[in-house]
């Protein structure tokens, strides 16, 4: 399996300024969403979540004057992904610490459910991964006729056959084809736009 992209070095040194609303934008709209989720798939509830990924913001906002990104030294998305785990890691043991266990079995399953920490940086790849998608697809999505990206989605996303998907949108399985073909590039052009390989 190919490495994720890393994180365009250009928006780390842009984030440097406080003032760059546009590349803290950007930032958010990559970083927030997986921030969050994975806080929610560690078992925090929808606010401590949102609380976390606040939190973790923060870390990089007092941060981001001091970051000088070396590729050699590590990702950027390695290191927020530590900043995360360990936000979570203390608070979950904070929350411990303050509330007694009931030793019931749904607290019991509730324990087991949390994946192994070795699980934890394949799902933040994997969520990071997901976020760029999304990201890229909202910015792409009206560059194209509606026919085209429902070729796009019916095929490529939601796994139709071309024939299935030429058959709901009355266009041939040839057709079908072109139009994912042509969304599937565009879609990897607006990806290399926001990565460093």
């Amino acid at each position: 399996m190919q490495a994720p992209p890393l994180t365009r070095a250009s928006l780390l040194v842009r984030i440097q300024d406080p003032h760059d609303a546009e590349a803290w934008r950007q930032f958010f709209d990559l970083y927030a969403p997986v921030v969050y989720g994975f806080a929610r798939k560690r078992g925090l509830q929808d606010a401590d979540a949102a609380d976390l990924m606040q939190d973790v913001l923060r870390s990089v906002a007092g941060a981001a004057g001091r970051l000088n990104y070396d590729p050699a030294k590590g990702t950027f998305r390695g290191w927020l992904f530590t900043v995360t785990r360990n936000k979570i890691y203390n608070l979950l043991d904070k929350q411990r610490r303050q509330t007694r266990g009931s030793g019931d079995s749904g607290a019991h399953r509730q324990l087991n459910e949390v994946p192994a920490p070795e699980d934890d940086q394949k799902d933040w790849d994997r969520d990071y991964e997901r976020r760029r998608f999304a990201w890229a697809a909202d910015r792409i999505r009206d560059e194209f006729q509606e026919n085209t990206w429902q070729a796009f989605w019916l095929t490529a996303v939601d796994g139709q056959s071309a024939k299935d998907a030429g058959s709901k949108l009355k266009m041939t399985p040839g057709a079908i084809y072109v139009a994912k073909s042509r969304v599937i590039a565009r879609l990897r052009e607006e990806i290399e736009t926001m990565s460093d390989n």
